[in-house]
């Protein structure tokens, strides 16, 4: 494997984790190396959407070891996302336990410690017995793939350019606090259009009164105030990013900053120093202007480079992620 030039994109490996949900429980679950699956044209997840999924990462940590950060996390998560949509819940430690098997199954995937690349794990669930009414499937397939993902910024990291979106990313208690398939494939039309007209992401407003800052289409904000503060928008229709979460603890923690969540108007961001956006791809994303229906505001931080506290943030993330920094009790899971 040509881990330096490795894309962030999908490649086959060897091994995969199935369980089936018949008769109202699971099964034991098993690797394959089978990466096809059949199911009838009227699935669930075919005609409803009924599909729920997660993403984390595997590393080689500094001192050799293969280990993920905080999968009970997204174990909870995908607990939660699966409730909403009517889905049986697939246990934590089975998650965790699943996760362990396709990463210990395809260690020889696993990038090197140093080469910023990483083995990239996508858990889902989806309805997979025919459904022709709008009713909640009785089968489903809990599945977890693995494929070896490069650094996500290739060329090194610089500053994006945001567009203020006229579409909305989810309905007022609807499903955008849970990672849905849906909700994404509601975000392809607009991303598609930012790309076609210049920008790299879109910025969603709040869906109720478009006057508050929520997420982009696959990332949290970050947004740091001119004193050095961390600010992060509040909204019951947010996603909860483990990302966002562990950079919180790591500012507060680690740097000695304030951390603060509440809910961020459009109209104040001009006056934040440094934006960001965090996820489990690229940790922080720095964001250098977003434009607002053509009035354009550019962070102090500008558009060459990362502004130093995000710049902090990332290098303190991603060294307790690859043990160059010692992690809090239970934020990384060895495989063995």
């Amino acid at each position: 494997m040509d881990w330096a030039n490795l894309g962030f994109g999908y490649i086959k490996t060897p091994y995969r984790y199935v369980s089936e949900y018949k008769n109202g429980k699971w099964d034991g679950g098993i690797l394959t190396g089978d990466d096809k699956i059949v199911i009838s044209e009227c699935a669930g997840v075919l005609q409803y959407a009924q599909t729920v999924f997660e993403g984390l990462k595997a590393y080689t940590a500094k001192d050799g070891r293969i280990v993920t950060f905080r999968p009970d996390l997204n174990a909870e998560r995908m607990i939660e996302s699966a409730k909403r949509l009517e889905i049986p819940e697939f246990p934590k430690e089975r998650f965790l336990e699943a996760v362990d098997k396709v990463v210990a199954a395809n260690k020889s995937f696993v990038p090197p410690y140093g080469s910023g690349a990483s083995l990239y794990l996508r858990p889902f669930i989806f309805g997979s017995s025919a459904v022709i009414g709008v009713k909640p499937a009785k089968e489903y397939q809990f599945r977890i793939f693995a494929t070896p993902v490069g650094p996500y910024f290739k060329s090194g990291i610089k500053p994006i350019t945001l567009r203020v979106s006229d579409f909305d990313r989810a309905a007022p208690r609807g499903t955008g606090h849970v990672k849905a398939g849906l909700n994404y494939a509601m975000s392809l039309r607009a991303i598609v259009d930012a790309h076609e007209n210049g920008f790299d992401e879109n910025l969603y407003l709040d869906p109720t009164t478009r006057t508050f800052v929520e997420e982009t289409g696959g990332a949290n904000f970050i947004f740091v105030t001119k004193d050095g503060k961390i600010v992060t928008p509040k909204s019951d229709s947010i996603l909860p990013s483990i990302t966002r979460r562990s950079l919180c603890f790591a500012a507060e923690k680690y740097l000695g900053l304030t951390v603060e969540q509440r809910p961020v108007k459009l109209s104040e961001i001009e006056n934040f120093a440094e934006c960001g956006l965090c996820g489990t791809a690229a940790v922080i994303s720095p964001v250098g202007k977003i434009n607002d229906h053509g009035r354009e505001i550019l962070f102090p931080s500008g558009m060459n480079e990362m502004g130093e506290i995000t710049k902090k943030l990332y290098e303190t993330l991603t060294a307790i992620q690859t043990g160059e920094i010692q992690a809090p009790e239970g934020w990384i899971r060895e495989i063995r």
